[in-house]
């Protein structure tokens, strides 16, 4: 089972693109997936996250500006992403939490937004 993140590119700042995350196997039913981004010199860093029953979180510095959805049937997240700036630059990379202690990453794709 693979995760695949997709959708990356560049972009000037203030607009906007959406990411994909491709699963397989139905193994997105009932499970958090995250959305997570990697910065140049930076630590990983959660961007979003949805539950299984679809309770989701943001982080603050991106609340009002990202959208995080799944399709749980398609084994699909997406990430829509508006009103980028250059502090969004980095990879992103979505991941399922497996269980408790482990997640399935996904490859991540990258993002980059001029000024």
């Amino acid at each position: 089972v693979q995760l695949q993140a997709s959708g990356g590119g560049l972009v000037q700042a203030g607009e906007s693109l959406t990411l994909s995350c491709a699963g397989s196997g139905g193994i997105f039913s009932a499970k958090t997936l995250g959305w997570y981004r990697q910065a140049p010199g930076k630590e990983r860093e959660l961007v979003a996250s949805s539950t299984g029953d679809g309770a989701v979180v943001y982080a603050d510095s991106v609340k009002g500006r990202f959208t995080i959805s799944r399709e749980n049937a398609k084994d699909m997240s997406y990430l829509q992403m508006t009103r980028l700036n250059p502090e969004d630059t980095a990879v992103y990379y979505c991941a399922l939490d497996l269980n408790r202690t482990v997640k399935l990453w996904g490859k991540g794709t990258l993002v980059t937004v001029s000024s």
